[in-house]
């Protein structure tokens, strides 16, 4: 009787360990099978935007890597966290994407409560940096940075800045300029850059900071001028254009960056295929020629530096949001 028990016993654990091996042997054949299928990103902001361009040149050379499409979807809305929270609660399987900028470092401290965590979304690649520039209306005073925080001064609250938004990258900047600068400037915000820059070279506001990208045409054609960069070095386009900290403005420096996360608990083999697949596409010549024109420079790194670049980029906005007194909405 004993020996039969423990045959019986030996059958049933043997026939529990049939019962649950395929699971475990099904999860690492699909992260070795990864991608077997079209993966999709969903960007936070509308299509034709700074990070929907951004993203279509990057996934349409990730594709020859992954051997599946990258299908671009916008999912627009809420400071780009509609988008946020979809793909936050996606499954955590490689084949949802959040294509972001620095909304998913700030909206944190922008907003009374957000229905996802945006700490836990799993970093894949910094697609890109663009630096920021000041820039004034064609027919503004002031020609120096110096002379237009000596007018500022002067004039408290009279001076306004344009962005595209409360808690964009140009919001926060122009709140970091005047902290630092102790300026008193009034925040004008505009449903994005298009009809802030419109205002601007209509001379209808003052000054704005905004992306390289789009000031530059408006800066050759004469219809808005480049005070500064806001970048440690000068800008390899506009040369003879002096950084903040060459102005006296120094810790005034500011990029507007995109990102590709995932969702938390993504595994970090699928994370890690994604990675080498961005980084390899950020390589390409035709990418690069086509990011040059677009005056953004590739990101790229491990998935752990670009965490640690996030956690300090939510630091500083931070820090700036709360000393410039934004309120969350």
């Amino acid at each position: 009787m004993s020996g039969r028990r423990m045959s019986r016993r030996s059958a049933i654990v043997s026939t529990l360990g049939f019962l649950l091996a395929p699971p475990a042997a099904d999860a690492q054949d699909s992260v070795a099978n990864f991608p077997d299928h079209p993966i999709r990103v969903i960007v936070e902001f509308p299509a034709g935007g700074g990070v929907d361009t951004i993203t279509r040149i990057l996934t349409d050379k990730m594709r020859a890597e992954l051997g599946q499409p990258l299908a671009v979807e916008n999912k627009a809305g809420a400071g780009g966290n509609v988008a946020s929270e979809a793909v936050y609660y996606s499954a955590p399987d490689g084949y949802t994407l959040l294509a972001s900028n620095p909304s998913i470092a700030t909206n944190q401290f922008l907003f009374k409560s957000l229905n996802y965590d945006p700490t836990k979304l799993v970093p894949v690649a910094i697609m890109s940096h663009i630096p920021n520039v000041l820039l004034v209306r064609p027919d503004f005073p002031a020609k120096r940075v110096q002379e237009l925080i000596a007018y500022a001064k002067a004039n408290p609250g009279k001076l306004n800045y344009a962005s595209q938004g409360v808690g964009t990258t140009s919001h926060l900047t122009g709140a970091l300029f005047a902290t630092l600068t102790h300026t008193k400037l009034v925040h004008v915000p505009y449903r994005g850059t298009a009809p802030a820059l419109n205002d601007l070279i209509g001379s209808h506001v003052d000054l704005m900071f905004n992306e390289l990208a789009t000031s530059l045409e408006l800066y050759k054609a004469g219809k808005a001028r480049i005070l500064a960069v806001a970048t440690k070095e000068r800008v390899a386009a506009i040369p003879d254009v002096p950084t903040l900290e060459e102005a006296g403005v120094p810790g005034c420096e500011s990029d507007t960056w995109e990102a590709l996360t995932a969702p938390p608990q993504t595994p970090a083999a699928i994370v890690a295929k994604l990675t080498g697949a961005a980084n390899k596409a950020m390589k390409d010549p035709e990418l690069l020629d086509r990011y040059r024109k677009l005056s953004a420079i590739p990101g790229g790194g491990t998935p752990a530096e670009m965490s640690a670049f996030i956690k300090e980029q939510a630091r500083r906005w931070g820090e700036v949001i709360h000393a410039a007194g934004i309120q969350p909405a």
